[in-house]
């Protein structure tokens, strides 16, 4: 999954008494912080889920909060060790809380949870539950337990498909844009990569259940879902007739939801993007033509060390499959530079790859080993002024493209679905069909539908538009 720094958004939920009053007499609140990626961001809305029949609603408030979760993410360098970072400030307010009377319990969540375990509980003795990203829907249950016991809890179990059955169907109101989780695990055992050690195997969900839960969110006000998987392009669930589903099918079937405007898929592996799902660009109108189809390194030498399983020319025929299918379609990836081995030749491989494809928009990290992975104990480890050094020359090509490509779209006329208020007044943010943000003067009334705009200037990271007409 692509990784981001991104707080989550915390929903408001009615009280309910059993369980959910503090010493006060109030509901309870839970402080939620989301680290990393799009799927960590679903599952802190379905924490806030799993919580809110226990009493809790959100607040964006550390002073206010009687229970504060951090769902963090093992994707980023040092990863644990900003958890532990905010742990310090938290611990400050935990401390100030005490003092005027109120308790503080702090859970720590998500795939740095899973990894570190009993350890985390052992160095941060303010931790109270440890919950790994298969087990949040006990969090109810956890919260009992160490009110009875005193004692840290951790829990970091797999039992994916548990999770997802137990979990309530979603009541909160939802932003103009949804996720939608229908594909967690991973089987790939990329060498760089903690995934199959934090989110275990693949597992697809149930069709119905994600019909369900998108009619659902398409009721409460998602315009566009995007599906999450590691590889999500790997779904294979249960029909609802029996059979399996591939992720083209049910795309299909997500389609014939009337109040659904948009669908998107991420992140994709190469070796899982068939002939069907190609073609799925081509025909769903609703699938918008933007796609995130991480290559990660330009050398076969070195993607055979990676284990990716895929070549370059496999990858460039699929770019070229998908570009013959939907000509306009806007291509992101992912890449490492500087991993163990990796020649100066390998790497302007990969700065070929990328003159080659023009990407609308990349994510490209300098490789950083993850204990417990094979390649951290790789005997060619990368001097990191080197890899600083190829990843700025990287990054300069990849910014080029992506101003170009969003200079490409000035004078056009853009679909928009307006998401949230701008950051000036009177200002809109939305986002066109190839993910870029767009900025526009216009009416809080338009949140959440989708209108044309014309496209009139255009920067390194969005649009500037002008709103033509309603609809």
């Amino acid at each position: 999954m692509e990784a981001v720094d991104i707080q989550s958004e915390l929903i408001e939920h009615d009280p309910v008494a059993a369980r959910g009053e503090n010493r006060d007499g109030e509901a309870k609140k839970v402080f939620i912080k989301t680290f990393g990626c799009q799927m960590n961001v679903y599952d802190s809305g379905r924490m806030a889920d799993a919580l809110a029949p226990a009493g809790f609603s959100g607040t964006d408030s550390l002073r206010d909060a009687d229970l504060v979760i951090l769902n963090t993410c093992h994707i980023r360098e040092k990863a644990a060790e900003k958890v532990y970072s905010e742990l310090g400030r938290i611990r400050r307010v935990q401390e100030a809380r005490r003092r005027d009377g109120n308790d503080t319990v702090i859970a720590v969540a998500g795939c740095v949870a899973q990894a570190e375990g009993q350890e985390m509980a052992r160095r941060a003795p303010a931790i109270d539950i440890v919950v790994g990203p298969q087990s949040y829907h006990r969090l109810p249950e956890l919260l009992d337990r160490h009110a009875q016991s005193g004692e840290t809890i951790v829990e970091t179990e797999f039992p994916a498909a548990e999770k997802f059955g137990a979990l309530p169907a979603v009541q909160r109101r939802q932003a103009p844009s949804a996720f939608l989780t229908v594909q967690e695990g991973c089987d790939k055992f990329c060498t760089f990569c903690v995934v199959p050690y934090t989110r275990g195997a693949e597992y697809s969900r149930p069709a119905a259940a994600l019909l369900d839960e998108a009619r659902k969110l398409a009721s409460r006000g998602a315009a566009e879902i995007t599906l999450l998987g590691q590889n999500v392009n790997a779904y294979a669930g249960e029909g609802p007739s029996g059979g399996q589903w591939d992720l083209a099918r049910l795309l299909d079937a997500l389609s014939d939801i009337p109040e659904l405007k948009r669908l998107r898929y991420t992140t994709s592996h190469p070796n899982d993007m068939t002939a069907r799902l190609i073609a799925a660009h081509r025909d769903l109108p609703k699938l918008m033509p933007y796609l995130h189809l991480p290559f990660q390194a330009g050398s076969d030498r070195i993607l055979k060390a990676m284990n990716r399983k895929h070549t370059i020319s496999s990858y460039l025929e699929i770019v070229e499959q998908l570009r013959s299918s939907r000509p306009d379609i806007a291509l992101s990836t992912d890449i490492i530079v500087g991993f163990p081995g990796e020649t100066e030749e390998d790497f302007q491989e990969t700065m070929r790859v990328v003159e080659t494809v023009q990407f609308a928009q990349a994510y490209s990290f300098k490789y950083s080993a993850r204990p417990g992975t094979p390649a951290a104990d790789h005997k060619h480890q990368i001097d990191d002024g080197v890899k600083a050094s190829r990843l700025a020359r990287l990054q300069q090509l990849l910014s080029a493209q992506q101003a170009a490509f969003n200079r490409s779209k000035a004078g056009r006329v853009l679909d928009v679905l307006w998401e949230a208020p701008g950051k000036k007044e009177g200002q809109l943010s939305g986002r066109s069909p190839y993910l870029q943000a767009v900025h526009a003067e216009g009416e809080l009334t338009l949140l959440g539908r989708i209108t044309p705009a014309e496209i009139v200037g255009a920067s390194q990271n969005s649009l500037q538009g002008v709103i033509k007409s309603h609809r």
